[in-house]
């Protein structure tokens, strides 16, 4: 054979290309034929295709969600659009109730001062509820990656 090199496995006596318990020939080959090479080069395709996936998997999850919460944050803010001037009709009902016994500027600034307390104590909830509130995870990929490492750790121990 010129210009080419012929690499065959050199098989000794001891190793005669006699199958082990292993599942490999004494060559470096496994039973099914591929070199421990070829299979390690296979695993390693698949494992990039499986991140790959997992990748995909949990950027469709995070569009989903935002298109979820754009949706739901832009009816919420219709709502509370609506909710103030709702507030602001009744913060002139109760002010010109209120003057009917008091002063225009005394009802203003009462009602003033009660609207005030109500944001206040709106706000200090709505404060804490952020602060507990869980960061955004995927939670369909996260437990398929963790799937995927548990079946990993369960072949590569067989």
């Amino acid at each position: 054979m010129t210009g080419t090199t012929d690499i065959r496995p050199i098989r000794s006596e001891h190793h005669s290309g006699q199958r082990h318990s292993n599942g490999h020939h004494g060559n470096g080959h496994h039973s099914d034929g591929r070199t421990v090479g070829e299979l390690v080069n296979r695993a390693t395709e698949q494992l990039s295709l499986l991140v790959r996936q997992e990748l995909a998997l949990a950027k469709h999850e995070f569009t989903e969600k935002g298109r979820r919460a754009g949706r739901g944050g832009g009816l919420l803010g219709a709502a509370g659009a609506f909710a103030y001037a709702g507030l602001l009709a009744l913060a002139g009902t109760g002010v010109a109730a209120l003057s009917l016994t008091l002063p225009v500027w005394a009802a203003a600034l009462i009602v003033t001062a009660v609207l005030f307390v109500i944001a206040g104590v709106l706000a200090a909830v709505g404060r804490g509820q952020l602060r507990r509130a869980a960061p955004p995870t995927p939670e369909e990929t996260l437990g398929s990656v963790r799937a995927d490492v548990e079946e990993i750790r369960e072949r590569a121990h067989r």
